[in-house]
């Protein structure tokens, strides 16, 4: 069995946003060889997500309003956690949406239904953050 590591980057200029990340990890899949196994996706940081979804712009939008009715950002004193930081909205928000996603991996491709997207979701941007991909298989 072989296994592909590799770490995408990001520093988004928002405090929230999603961003579609399955062209650059099927990029990734594609550099690793691997034609059958499993495909690893998280985020390393406790603050973003990373999660399958559809690409369209109402969704999205949707998840917004969504996650701000659940965890609203503001007022900050609302939350115990913040006090040094102010980002106690975006650990929820987070642990909603998910740390990560496994996707198979079936002849070469990431086996997704017909209208899913692997999504990096930011929850406290402003600053550089990671997300692994770790490919499995042969």
């Amino acid at each position: 069995m072989k296994s592909h590591r590799e770490e995408l980057w990001f520093n988004l200029p928002q405090r929230r946003q999603l961003l579609n990340i399955t062209p650059q990890v099927n990029a990734t899949l594609q550099e690793s060889g691997i034609r059958e196994g499993l495909c690893l996706v998280n985020a390393m940081h406790i603050t973003a997500s990373v999660f399958i979804n559809d690409d369209e712009s109402g969704l999205h939008h949707d998840f917004e309003k969504w996650l701000e009715k659940l965890a609203p950002e503001k007022p900050y004193s609302q939350y115990n956690h913040n006090g040094y930081e102010d980002n106690a909205d975006a650990h929820l928000k987070r642990t909603i949406m998910g740390r990560e996603v496994v996707v198979a991996v079936t002849d070469g491709s990431l086996d997704l239904g017909p209208w899913e997207q692997i999504f990096y979701g930011e929850f406290d941007g402003k600053r550089k953050k990671r997300v692994l991909i770790k490919i499995i298989g042969e």
